[in-house]
């Protein structure tokens, strides 16, 4: 028995999301295999768009598709984020931050008025399992990890932000504890569990078919 052609769910999940773009929106561009698909669904619709890409990576493969992208520092919100997710939990919360771009990815969806997750159908789980990505400061680095139980360094280069990254191997059975346990530890500046308040729509491919998950967006 064959699976599903995971990279034909991720086409088929990207050109949904690029129909709800419109003309004239602030659009933050996230990172990964399936917003790499999304780019070209949308730079083919010749809409009149300003983008921001949460990293070098998409924003170079944003511009090779005709889409304008801006430096996110003067826009102060954005109408659209679109980006993808390692994990997608029965209840909302999303593990991200594979790719190492988790910290601007929690910055743009935050800026976003809706924050539409777009994945293939490997990615919705039972439960959270680990690894969490971490982005964590350079100072202190050795005494951050020390006081972190299960994480460990990731063998990759740094952040675009200076930041370094590592991911957290410990429980994920309570994401929002752990959550909350993250952002309180000192150096640590960024994770990948983003709250179900966070997020507007999970788009879901399954073989030909899109399914939607509406999720209410709560104040975080």
């Amino acid at each position: 028995m064959t699976g599903p052609d995971l990279q034909a769910e991720k086409r088929a999940v990207a050109r949904a999301a690029a129909d709800l773009v419109e003309d004239g929106m602030r659009v933050g561009l996230g990172t990964g295999t399936t917003v790499a698909e999304l780019l070209p669904a949308l730079g083919g619709r010749g809409l009149s768009l300003t983008c921001v890409a949460t990293s070098p990576a998409t924003e170079r493969l944003a511009r090779a598709t005709g889409l304008r992208v801006e430096p996110f520092g003067g826009i102060e919100r954005l109408d659209l984020a679109i980006d993808g997710a390692d994990q997608v939990g029965p209840a909302g919360w999303l593990v991200k931050g594979g790719g190492g771009a988790h910290t601007r990815e929690r910055i743009v969806a935050a800026a976003a008025d809706r924050f539409v997750v777009i994945v293939s159908s490997d990615k919705p789980v039972d439960h959270l399992r680990p690894p969490v990505p971490l982005e964590l400061l350079r100072f202190g680095l050795a005494a951050t990890v020390r006081s972190l139980p299960g994480v460990v360094l990731r063998d990759a280069p740094g952040t675009p932000d200076g930041g370094v990254l590592a991911d957290y191997h410990g429980d994920v059975e309570d994401p929002g504890r752990l959550a909350r346990f993250l952002d309180a530890a000192p150096g640590v500046v960024s994770h990948g569990l983003f709250p179900p308040s966070l997020v507007s729509l999970v788009l879901v491919a399954r073989g030909d078919r899109v399914e939607e998950r509406p999720l209410p967006r709560l104040s975080i």
